[in-house]
């Protein structure tokens, strides 16, 4: 009786921590649910080792873990989801716009300048750049909307300066700015870099554009 006692504990356990464990995420691989289980730690020196296993057919959910292991054995990352990342050397060929705020010039012409350096290393083109000037910060968004919309350039960058004064001018201008930038690059369906700073005194901007 104790044995049995001792079995069915045991049983128990080991069911409540299956459920514990029971994957929660919805994955698929190849458009099929997939539920893979962790491999132990292997001798060998393979470099990818991993299991498959279909689910039940009422579950349908599934999560697939991969685990890779180095010429020493040791365990790599965890590959769950497919990742994208773009490239920053193949900018060759593309346009981009650029809108600069006329107001403190003094910060946002070393910026303009220092973007412009940046795009030349990436091998853009100068024709392939055009550069728009605007007041001031406030206004940035709404010409950086424009430009995105004529569907000419593959990415926006908005420069500008923001330093904070006396009053509450400089939250209303600064937050304009942020929001008019994330508006134009979700309205025209084009990126639109935000560059615009927003510092607490001048020597702060100065430092942040480069001089």
């Amino acid at each position: 009786m104790a044995a049995a006692a001792s079995s069915s504990c045991s049983s128990s356990i080991a069911n409540n921590r299956s459920v514990h464990h029971r994957p929660r995420g919805i994955f698929k691989h190849n458009h099929q649910p997939i539920i893979s289980v962790p491999l132990r730690h292997q001798q060998s020196s393979s470099t990818s080792l991993s299991v498959q296993l279909q689910p039940p057919e009422e579950s349908g959910f599934g999560i697939l873990w991969k685990r890779k292991e180095d010429e020493k054995g040791r365990l790599g990352s965890l590959a769950a989801v497919r990742q994208l990342t773009g490239s920053l050397t193949t900018a060759e060929g593309l346009r981009f716009g650029i809108v600069v705020a006329r107001f403190n010039e003094i910060v946002t012409k070393p910026l303009l300048e220092g973007a412009l350096d940046t795009f030349k290393k990436y091998l853009v083109k100068e024709e392939d750049i055009d550069v728009v000037w605007v007041p001031g910060s406030f206004e940035i968004g709404l010409v950086a909307e424009k430009l995105g919309k004529s569907r000419k350039y593959q990415a926006i960058l908005c420069i500008g300066a923001v330093i904070r004064g006396d009053t509450s001018h400089y939250d209303a201008v600064a937050n304009s700015a942020a929001s008019g930038v994330l508006s134009a690059g979700l309205n025209s369906g084009v990126p639109c870099i935000f560059g615009v700073l927003t510092c607490d005194d001048m020597e702060q901007a100065l430092n942040r554009a480069g001089d």
